[in-house]
């Protein structure tokens, strides 16, 4: 009681607003009944009796060896100790009381019961009554939150799909010639070879996954041309180049189907490689067209 502040309502008054402002309720019994109050009852009986009736969740810490109790901690008379017998028996009666016979013991049993019971019961718990939300600001962050939604699934679904406007644009098994200039019997020659784009994205997708600079990518297309080379007329080629303005035009054609962009987090420094990656609808495409099919379901 030491702890309730100056007000002018009678004690049982101020106990009873404190309890109902409270999600649980704990008590612990030793060997004192407690102080009477008016209805003779003490105090943490009446207590009690509130928070039952007012239907907190309850919890209930008993001593266990009550004949172990100092007697100058126990009540001294008999009606007292009546008293206690039978608020043991009605907390006992009620529900599953857990047991105690050392102080020590306590803080790890109410808290174990304590994070039992939050899980199984859950409370509305404390809110400052300015950061309360009222009706229409919740309705509103309900209504923001499903738009934000449906932004999300549509931002989802423009990024898996071909961009506007991409119909009349060469793409698919439609090829294009790629120039070259590389060595051969000892020599330096130049030579071309056909590549539809669904051949280049196959070659350049793998290490567009991650990112890969443009150096990166003309590497690959010049191995391409160089084992193409090789398995179609069983000759060694050697220090491939690509014509920069066949991979100008690739490059250009890739991000214009919306299959390749720029990483724009890179630092711009000078002489620091552009980076390039895959778009979602670029990495999806990729997966279908480079995939090895099953021969069972050819």
């Amino acid at each position: 009681m030491e702890l309730f502040p100056a007000a002018d309502d009678d004690s049982w008054e101020l106990i009873k607003r404190f309890i109902a402002g409270c999600d649980y309720y704990v008590v612990i019994v030793g060997g004192r009944y407690g102080s009477p109050g008016p209805t003779r009852k003490s105090y943490t009986e009446m207590e009690y009796d509130y928070a039952v009736e007012a239907g907190l969740p309850v919890l209930a810490f008993l001593h266990g060896d009550a004949g172990s109790i100092p007697a100058s901690k126990t009540e001294a008379g008999d009606e007292g100790k009546a008293a206690l017998r039978a608020f043991r028996e009605k907390i006992e009666s009620a529900r599953h009381a857990k047991y105690w016979t050392h102080y020590k013991e306590l803080p790890g049993q109410v808290a174990l019961g304590m994070s039992s019971l939050m899980k199984i019961r859950p409370r509305v718990g404390w809110v400052r009554a300015d950061q309360v939300a009222d009706e229409s600001a919740a309705q509103e962050i309900v209504r923001l939150r499903k738009k934000i939604e449906e932004l999300e699934t549509h931002i989802t679904d423009t990024e898996i799909a071909a961009p506007t406007g991409t119909e009349g644009l060469a793409q698919g098994e439609e090829t294009i010639p790629i120039h070259f200039h590389f060595r051969a019997d000892g020599s330096y020659v130049d030579g071309q070879a056909e590549f539809s784009w669904n051949n280049i994205l196959s070659i350049l997708g793998p290490i567009l996954i991650v990112r890969s600079s443009e150096i990166d990518l003309k590497n690959k297309l010049c191995e391409a041309f160089c084992n193409r080379w090789r398995d179609t007329r069983k000759l060694q080629v050697y220090g491939a180049t690509i014509r920069d303005e066949d991979f100008q035009r690739i490059k250009l054609q890739l991000r214009a189907l919306g299959l390749m962009q720029e990483i724009k987090d890179q630092p711009k420094k000078p002489g620091y490689a552009v980076m390039w990656t895959l778009t979602p609808y670029g990495d999806r495409v990729m997966t279908q067209i480079a995939a090895i099919r099953s021969a069972a379901k050819a």
